[in-house]
This record gives C-alpha cells, structure tokens and sequence, in this order.
C-alpha cells in the first residue's frame, strides 16, 4: 500500500538582510526616500558615512527539496547556523519562504523554543485550551486530553498558575505534553527538549515515538546522534543552508559525524627542525590521532578506539626520552594521564641517533561523548622537560549506540568503560 507524502519541500530557500534595514518609524523611512528623492545625503547615516548602510544579504536555505511521508519520523541534522531552524520556521509557518514551493497536508503542531505559542499571562490549563484552538480542535476533544497532559507534564500542583512563574524546565514539559497530545498529524520539534532533565527527555522520547506509531509524522531536531539514531527512520543533513546528505539514519549520522571531525586538529606536524618543540639534540617533528586501524579516517564515536602517535628525532647518542600525555576533557580537568611502562620496547633505554615514533593506544567504550584535547611530552632520564605541547590535538566524541535501557543523555563523568558484568542465578525461589 502506497504511503501517502504528507510534506513537500521544492526549491525552498530563505533570505534576510543583516545589520539594519531601514528606520524604527515611518517618518523616518518618509525623509530617507525624500532625501534620495531630492539627492541629498541620507539624513540617518552615521559620521563619515556618505550612503546609507544596507545589510549584507544571506541566504539561510537554499534549494532544500525533500519529501516526508505519513509516519515517518525524521531527524534534520547539522551544524550550528546550518538551517535547521530556519527550515522548521517555514514548515510551522512561522515566517515565509523567499523562493520555492512548501505543501503540507494535515494540522502541525510545533515546539521550537520555550513556551511557543503560550501566553505568559494564562495559567497553564487555560494555554492547553488555546493551543488546542489553534490546532482546530473543539473544547471537548482538549477536556478529553487534558488529564493526560497533566500527568505527563508532572504540573498538576501549578496548572492553574499562569505560565510567566513557571521555570524552564516547568515550561517546556508542559509545551511538549500540550504538543504531542493534542492529536496534530505531524509534530515538529526542535532541540528544545535539551532543556528538561534526564527522565523527562526519555518521556518526549518515547511519546514521539508512540506518536509516530500510531500513523502520524514527527521531525525531530537535534544534536544528540543518539537520540536520532535510536528514533528516526530517516534523516537529512543541512550544510550552509543546502541539503547535502539524505536518506537511512546510520548513513547520514556518519556523514555528519565525519565533516565534524575534519573541523577538529588531528594532525600537527613541525616541518622546521629549529622551531620545532624540544631542544637542539630532541625536537618533535609530528603528533597526530589515528582513528582507524587501517589509515582511513573514521568517524569518532565512543565504540572508535584512538592511537595518539608521536615522531621525533633524536641528534645525541644514548638519550633517554620518556614521552607522556595527558587527555584533558571539555573543562579542561585531566581526564587521565598515561606515560609507558618497562614493558614497552625502547622504554627507558638510551636511545640512538634517528627518528623515533612512539603510539598510546586508547581503547574503544572508554571516553564517554564531548570535546577532549591532548597534552604531550617528552621528558629525559633527570625527570627534566625536553618538550610540553599543550592543546597539541582536540577532538570530540560523539555517541550513536543504543542504549537498552532507554537513556539517551550524557553518561556521567568523563568516561564511559565497558566493564565486564555477570548474572547468576543462586537459588530458586521459596
């Protein structure tokens, strides 16, 4: 059975205009044309300027074209300042497009940031009621639903308070519950959930999912590939206003997760042997993070496991040079120190003339998701600092795995190990 397309987007693109368009008052914009009229200088240029100042033109979309059909769930992926809300605007019909055609076919309910669409003057019930209106649905269908709101919201004890005393994490759940529950044919989301706690980001989880099971749309928008990887069906990935990836969810989270990657510093090497880090006899000629046991780069997630690899040279016979590192996390507190231990070939032993190059290998299911940097060193037999280059690579982690046990935030601390587990059973009952 043919699955009917619910959204279509042709040839959509968004423009504005930065900096300033014209004046705060009519009567302004009046003597702006009537000096030009007149060929007179713009009355409201500022000293030194002989024009008037109109912003530079940016497009946030541009040809996007894509289709959604009646159950999909949808994640729109990418960078800070790629689209994604710009695009979620038009679809909620927030803002128009400047060019391109934008079909939807059933009643949209959004939640693009706190408290959209919620009067902060109207308690909480009176705003399920006017949100409900808005979506076309009668005062019964509301009076139906709302117990159901309240409950999942957790606001019972305030839902007669008006809405502006409420704090954030009041206010989204209550958006989220009038949202999801007032029966709209597609839901559109946006990275708003990031702003509840960890068990009420696993409810919206859910619930978006039920959503879409029982035959109605959701897109989703959001940086947790987890979430994404575990919910959607299908996903688009927004670069610089464009649809650059679409398609099943796994293909395009590697694609983003591989141009994060080429954004971080990997790679770092000295061509110049005198400003290389070190002293005359020991200079430091590369460091990089290999990500893949065959050279190929791979996206980095928290199953990847990573070589920190350092090349020096060595100009003085018998040295001994004992390199270490330090992983620091997005904080910038040490995640773990590590250094080689008299297992290691060459450890602690002198050295000939030549080019050395030393690997740390950090396990995979170690470092939990975020940013990290590394700290490397040369040290020689006197416990004296040949060479120190902080901030010598940075990366970030991302997590994409499923979790069985629903929870699809942060793991606390700044790792995340697989440990070995068991369970037995010891007796029988009785």
């Amino acid at each position: 059975m043919h699955t009917p397309t619910v959204i279509s987007v042709e040839g959509l693109s968004k423009q504005y205009r930065l900096g300033v368009i014209g004046g705060r008052t009519l009567r302004a914009d009046l003597a702006r044309w009537w000096a030009r009229k007149r060929g007179r200088p713009d009355p409201f240029c500022k000293i030194g300027q002989t024009t008037p100042q109109y912003g530079e033109l940016l497009w946030a979309l541009r040809d996007v074209d894509f289709k959604v059909r009646q159950g999909d769930i949808l994640g729109i992926i990418g960078r800070n300042g790629a689209g994604k809300s710009t695009l979620l605007k038009i679809l909620s019909q927030v803002t128009a497009p400047t060019e391109g055609v934008v079909k939807i076919k059933g009643r949209v309910a959004s939640l693009l940031e706190v408290g959209t669409g919620f009067h902060p003057e109207l308690t909480g019930r009176e705003n399920a009621y006017l949100n409900g209106a808005i979506l076309g649905m009668t005062r019964a269908e509301v009076t139906r639903k709302l117990d159901e709101i309240i409950a999942f919201a957790e606001v019972d004890r305030f839902i007669d308070t008006p809405v502006k005393r409420y704090s954030s994490g009041m206010y989204v759940r209550l958006a989220f519950a009038v949202a999801a529950h007032l029966e709209p044919e597609i839901l559109i989301v946006d990275e708003v959930l990031a702003v509840g706690d960890a068990a009420f980001q696993r409810k919206c989880i859910g619930k978006m999912g039920s959503v879409a099971h029982g035959g109605r749309t959701v897109l989703f928008v959001s940086h947790n590939m987890a979430a994404v990887s575990t919910l959607c069906t299908r996903a688009i990935l927004l670069e610089n206003g464009r649809v650059t990836a679409e398609g099943d969810v796994a293909s395009v989270v590697s694609e983003y997760l591989q141009h994060s990657a080429e954004g971080a510093a990997l790679d770092r090497v000295w061509h110049d042997n005198e400003t290389a880090p070190g002293r005359a006899g020991v200079r430091l000629h590369r460091i990089r993070l290999v990500t893949g046991g065959n050279g190929t780069p791979q996206p980095i997630t928290v199953e990847t496991p990573l070589s920190v690899e350092a090349t020096f040279r060595n100009g003085e016979d018998g040295v001994r040079v004992f390199p270490a590192l330090c992983l620091m996390g997005s904080d910038a507190s040490p995640v773990f120190e590590s250094a080689p231990t008299g297992d290691a070939a060459l450890a602690g032993q002198p050295l000939p003339k030549g080019t050395f190059r030393v690997r740390c290998e950090i396990p995979g299911s170690l470092l939990n998701e975020g940013h990290y940097t590394v700290w490397f060193a040369l040290v020689d037999d006197a416990a004296r600092e040949v060479c120190e280059v902080r901030d010598a690579l940075s990366f970030r982690v991302d997590d994409t795995q499923q979790r069985a046990m629903g929870w699809l935030g942060k793991s606390v601390g700044p790792v995340r190990p697989r440990l070995a587990w068991s369970i037995e059973r010891v007796s029988d009952m009785g």
